[in-house]
């Protein structure tokens, strides 16, 4: 296949090529796309040094099969047209058309199918909490209709981008040496600190970040009814965002009815052995492919209600993998 890569130089640009070539992606030709500052650089993929090229509103992409796109969400509007107008296929990290009804928002083990109603030759891909989390809720909504979930997520430097990882490693280098620290990507300094803000606030006093996860939720589970209430906090961990989750199902899901559908989904690695202390931790979990799920437990203050938390890497599985693996699940089951 002929595949492009918009935003190469980014976080998520690298790790598409990272995962391309992990995941032995069937690749003919690989074109690589940035900013005009990007441009020029050049990046080694299986043994070929490959140019990054301008984005420019030409006729750049025809021939493309699939377009991984992660520049951005103005970018992406701005240049939609231009990558899928000859028929390929754009599958986007940004939040740019997440929400549109024409759009499919995609995570292969829970609405794969949908990524093959693009009526504009695009598909999104959720957002990085919202990916993990819907993994995890999947096997269990199976079991059971979920009808509510709370979650508070503990999400990495890696959420906000590569410069935003490297300033949380320079705040602890300016730490240790007596100087101030640097904080220009977060509000406030992320080093020794968590910061209960990601994403700008909206009128109902919920970040945007947070109602993504409410919104996105419900479309790619098709549940319009389930309510999702999340509180979003940015930890100094570097790429692996861990959440801790309460749901309340139609009827009472037992810890051990959650550890075996957890132990058979797809996408799911049980680490649950508490008296052990083995669970999932940003540490061992960081560049791994799957959602770690652990410390599963009934809710002692809901009849009905179940705990347990989950860690996945923000730029695997909540960025680069999934949007491969909704191009390798098109091509599995090509109609």
């Amino acid at each position: 296949m002929k595949v492009a890569i918009v935003g190469a130089s980014g976080a998520v640009g690298q790790e598409f090529l990272r995962v391309l070539d992990e995941q032995n992606f069937p690749i003919s030709e690989l074109l690589l796309f940035g900013s005009k500052r990007s441009a020029g650089k050049t990046y080694t993929f299986r043994g070929k040094e490959i140019t990054v090229k301008e984005l420019q509103h030409n006729d750049d992409f025809k021939g493309v099969d699939i377009a991984f796109t992660s520049a951005g969400a103005g970018t992406s509007k701005e240049f939609a047209e231009t990558i899928t107008k000859h028929g390929t296929i754009m599958i986007d990290n940004s939040s740019a058309f997440r929400m549109d009804e024409d759009v499919p928002l995609v995570v292969p083990e829970v609405n794969g199918e949908d990524a093959f109603n693009t009526p504009r030759n695009i598909i999104a891909n959720p957002n990085c909490t919202t990916i993990q989390m819907v993994v995890a809720l999947k096997p269990l909504n199976d079991i059971s209709k979920i009808k509510r979930v709370h979650v508070a997520t503990y999400q990495a430097a890696s959420g906000a981008g590569a410069v935003a990882m490297d300033e949380l490693v320079e705040q602890y280098n300016e730490i240790a040496a007596g100087k101030e620290p640097t904080v220009n990507k977060f509000a406030y300094q992320l080093a020794y600190n968590v910061i209960p803000h990601i994403d700008v606030f909206q009128d109902n006093d919920y970040t945007k970040e947070e109602m993504k996860m409410f919104h996105e939720t419900r479309k790619i589970m098709h549940e319009p009814e389930i309510s999702v209430s999340a509180t979003c906090v940015r930890v100094p961990v570097l790429r692996a965002h861990s959440e801790a989750l309460w749901i309340e199902t139609e009827r009472p899901i037992s810890p051990e009815e959650a550890r075996e559908a957890f132990s058979k989904a797809e996408g799911v690695v049980l680490v649950d052995e508490p008296a052990e202390k083995k669970y999932p931790m940003p540490l061992f979990v960081a560049n791994q492919d799957p959602v770690y799920v652990g410390r599963i437990r009934k809710d002692i203050a809901n009849e009905n209600g179940l705990t347990f938390w989950i860690v996945g890497d923000q730029i695997k599985k909540g960025a680069a993998l999934n949007a491969v693996q909704i191009a390798q699940y098109m091509i599995k089951n090509k109609k």
